[in-house]
């Protein structure tokens, strides 16, 4: 098993590997990277199947009861004010990593099913990042970081004020690490009705600030994360009204607490 030492060493290489060739953005220098995979917003329900191909086997590793709930699209799926995020491998074009981002726009978010959220997240546009899958292997660390990435980008364009994220242990940890900020610092792990019950911990991060923060922080990722452009991210048309997927038949809905032994 990888040691977050580990992952954030494999990361750091990644970032710097390569020749990377200079573009300029604004007054800042930037280099350009290529992967081996590309990122884009699910448009059509043959690109949604495949996220939800890999959302299931992911969760199916961790949370195998649960998982069985998520092997048909789920209504946020379908919801004005939610996109699906597709990783393909370039090779083969299959399933490698996926992430729903949903935003408060229209709807409440799903994790406030659970919990009211404090005075500083009122009035101001969330974006809460859901069903993060990623396919086993070394690559899944980096496609899980470059779908942060999309998902970090994606606010950018939309005009997100704050990322909001519940994670279950020890998934949480990668994103203190990321200097997210808990929500509910004297509360811990909070079941979450929408992650079948499952205690999560909520944390947030201030899109404006992020790269501030970040280089305040020197953190290792701000290269990666602010001064490396990586074409394939593909989130054109993001800050228009993304179609809304039509469900083929009735799609179902997540498990409920009682369904699970957590």
């Amino acid at each position: 098993m990888q040691t977050r030492t580990d992952i954030s060493a494999l990361i750091s290489r990644i970032a710097q590997s390569g020749l990377p060739r200079e573009a300029t953005t604004g007054a800042r220098a930037q280099r350009e990277e290529r992967m081996p995979f590309r990122i884009k917003l699910v448009r059509e329900n043959a690109d949604l199947e495949k996220a939800v191909s890999i959302r299931h086997a992911a969760y199916a590793r961790h949370v195998p009861e649960f998982a069985a709930g998520l092997r048909q699209p789920e209504p946020y799926d379908y919801e004005e004010g939610s996109v699906v995020l597709l990783a393909e491998s370039k090779l083969d074009g299959s399933a490698i990593g996926t992430m729903r981002i949903k935003t408060n726009r229209a709807s409440p978010l799903g994790l406030e099913q659970s919990v009211q959220l404090p005075h500083w997240l009122e009035y101001v546009t969330i974006a809460e990042a859901t069903r993060l899958g990623v396919a086993q292997g070394r690559m899944g660390t980096v496609v899980k970081t470059l779908l942060f990435k999309a998902l970090f980008q994606y606010c950018l364009a939309t005009g997100v004020d704050w990322m909001v994220i519940a994670a279950r242990s020890p998934m949480d940890r990668q994103y203190e690490d990321l200097l997210f900020e808990d929500v509910f610092p004297e509360s811990g792990f909070i079941p979450m009705r929408h992650a079948g019950g499952i205690p999560h911990r909520v944390l947030a991060l201030d899109v404006a600030n992020a790269h501030a923060k970040w280089s305040e922080a020197r953190h290792p990722l701000l290269g990666f994360m602010c001064d490396t452009v990586h074409p394939d991210i593909d989130l054109s048309g993001a800050e228009q009204p993304t179609p809304l997927l039509q469900p083929p038949v009735a799609v179902v809905s997540a498990p409920q607490p009682a369904t699970l032994n957590a």
